[in-house]
């Protein structure tokens, strides 16, 4: 039976506000560069006033992956918590006008949290450093998900990132056990190497039950498994998941589980903003999933709408994905 989603996305519902800046901007202002540090409202009020002009679009991990996977004209919903405020209008707009479901309740105007908010400062070699207030995104519960949806999803793909939470993990847990139930699979993304730091027994736990397909960067893998040897993180993923897929920068990306690895290039562009490139490159890995291609096929889509995404500012494709995936045979 065909189900009403092939995938459903779990995790932060944030905006990114991005602006290209000097690298004596992230010193002066102690911005650690090319990774994601959480905030508090205060600091983004700071750091905010003290950016220069910067575009506003609508982000948060999975949800750039849900939007990608929209995009591409797959049924998708996404769970994700904003307020009722103007950043969380903008964020719900933009996320059905993709076409993705969206109907996670905001948090009421009362709320002391605002809608979160990421500063992304691009570096003139399009690196990306991240300072995150998660707001009320911070604040995912069991009761924001619907267990009939999750019923109804192929796949749910989980954020790492929803990890730094009080009652994440119990919505994690919720969403999962709907999912499985209902005989449906379940995706996660580590999201970044310190976020593994911060939470890598939930991982692990999390991995070993009940993933059956694991998506990181190199450096998120062996963070997950403690060695600085990718080949001895892919070995440690290919016992524990059915499937891995692992990006490698300018690589490409390798796809290992069940005694086979195939490996896909990065698709050349001119780098202007990496922000988003694991987000597409699940969207487009997704895709070929849930369209019935193979791995190789899956893995190449997956490289090429990264490639899009970093050809240009913003997290989020601004090509016909569908017509580039075309013009490269892969439909």
């Amino acid at each position: 039976m065909t189900k009403a989603y092939q995938v459903v996305g779990i995790g932060n519902a944030l905006v990114d506000v991005i602006s290209h800046v000097e690298d004596e901007f992230l010193a002066a202002n102690g911005v650690e560069k090319g990774i994601m540090t959480l905030i508090d409202k205060e600091r983004a009020v700071e750091l905010y006033g003290r950016m220069g002009p910067a575009r506003e679009v609508s982000g948060g991990s999975a949800a750039n992956t849900i939007a990608g996977l929209a995009a591409l004209g797959a049924r998708t919903a996404y769970v994700g918590k904003v307020k009722d405020d103007q950043l969380g209008s903008i964020f719900a707009h933009d996320l059905r006008a993709q076409g993705a479901r969206y109907a996670t309740p905001p948090a009421p105007p009362s709320h002391w949290h605002e809608t979160g908010r990421c500063m992304v400062l691009v570096s003139p070699d399009g690196e990306r450093s991240m300072s995150t207030y998660l707001g009320v995104s911070e604040f995912l519960a069991p009761e924001d998900i619907d267990a009939a949806e999750m019923a109804a999803a192929e796949w749910i793909f989980l954020e790492g990132y929803r990890y730094d939470g009080p009652d994440s993990i119990a919505a994690f847990e919720t969403a999962v056990r709907a999912t499985k139930r209902a005989g449906g699979k379940v995706a996660i993304t580590l999201s970044d190497p310190f976020c593994v730091e911060r939470h890598r027994d939930e991982f692990l736990r999390m991995i070993a039950a009940d993933v059956d397909l694991l998506v990181a960067n190199e450096h998120e893998l062996m963070s997950l498994y403690r060695t600085s040897d990718l080949e001895t993180a892919m070995a440690r993923a290919e016992a524990e998941v059915p499937l891995t897929a692992c990006t490698v920068g300018p690589k490409g990306a390798h796809v290992i589980g069940g005694g086979e690895r195939v490996h896909a290039p990065a698709t050349r562009v001119e780098v202007v903003d990496v922000t988003g490139a694991g987000d597409l490159f699940a969207a487009g890995f997704l895709h070929g999933l849930t369209s019935g291609r193979d791995r190789l096929t899956a893995a190449r889509m997956g490289c090429l709408a990264a490639g899009e995404v970093i050809s240009h500012v913003g997290a989020r494709p601004e090509a016909d994905l569908r017509t580039l995936f075309a013009e490269a045979g892969l439909l």
